[in-house]
């Protein structure tokens, strides 16, 4: 599933095309995806400017003219492409449509934009801007990692007396929204922490200085572009290039690249996700 980085670089990617412009005509080519799209939802997109193109966790937010928001969730395998931009930022021509492009939309600029989704397990909604943070998915989060809600303090009070792994304390998005696998175990090995730790047995002090590697993996990851595994890409249809420089994530077997370190690469199960880690490294 895309992560913060890869949501953050669609996003950029859109607002070139989408923020500002007034949605044409919005074709809607089935019920459902991941739960049934909202009703009249192309109706209601229609004739509306996109006022402005943000990200609240790993869901993308368009604030509309008409006081509505609407919410796109990328799930395992969503796209959204853009073709045939005027402004010459996308040079792509508009492709024949495929059998998974669930969503289109017809910008006034003359760029499509098109959600297609294999698996369906993307989402779409539409509620009322005014009170888009009590929306079921927006209240239960956490600070964005990047923003300033986000600072030693508030960690070292989330682990507080925290029984789980560091892992999946991190992975919790009430504690902090956007981060998933990749970025965890990236952030665990520069910090050398074991993902084995429990949270609230960390000091206060390695639990602080958890807070600026997060922020400095995430804006490392956003500048490449993310990271392309499996079904990512940026709007422009480009690849990410992030996982290049993975140093744990997916090396099982490999050796650390710590310089003098000599260890091999684990790669243990927690909740279900896989955790890669230096034993050595990490503590």
């Amino acid at each position: 599933m895309p992560e913060l980085p890869e949501v953050e670089t669609v996003r950029r990617g859109l607002t070139l095309a989408m923020e500002g412009v007034v949605i044409q005509r919005a074709e809607v080519n089935r019920p459902d995806l991941r739960w049934p799209f909202p009703d009249r939802m192309a109706d209601r997109l229609a004739g509306q400017r996109i006022d402005s193109l943000r990200r609240r966790s790993k869901y993308i937010l368009g604030d509309l003219s008409s006081g509505e928001t609407l919410l796109i969730h990328l799930g395992m395998s969503g796209r959204m492409t853009v073709s045939g931009d005027p402004l010459g930022h996308f040079v792509h021509e508009h492709p024949m449509p495929e059998k998974h492009d669930h969503v289109v939309f017809h910008m006034a600029n003359g760029a499509r934009v098109t959600f297609n989704d294999p698996r369906r397990f993307g989402a779409m909604d539409l509620f009322p801007t005014a009170t888009a943070e009590e929306h079921k998915l927006l209240s239960v989060l956490g600070p964005e990692p990047l923003g300033n809600d986000f600072h030693e303090q508030h960690l070292i009070d989330a682990f507080k007396d925290k029984n789980s792994p560091v892992k999946s304390a991190l992975l919790d998005q009430g504690i902090v929204a956007g981060l998933g696998n990749i970025y965890v175990c990236e952030a665990l090995y520069r910090s050398g922490v074991s993902p084995r730790r429990k949270a609230g047995q960390i000091s206060a002090s390695r639990v602080a200085a958890l807070v600026p590697v997060i922020r400095q993996v995430l804006q490392e990851a956003i500048d490449a572009g993310g990271s392309s595994l499996r079904d990512f890409r940026q709007a422009d249809g480009e690849l990410g290039y992030f996982q290049h420089s993975f140093d744990v994530y997916g090396r099982e077997g490999e050796l650390c690249r710590t310089a003098g370190c000599g260890s091999i690469i684990k790669r243990i199960i927690q909740s279900g996700r896989s955790s890669f880690y230096c034993a050595k490294c990490q503590r």
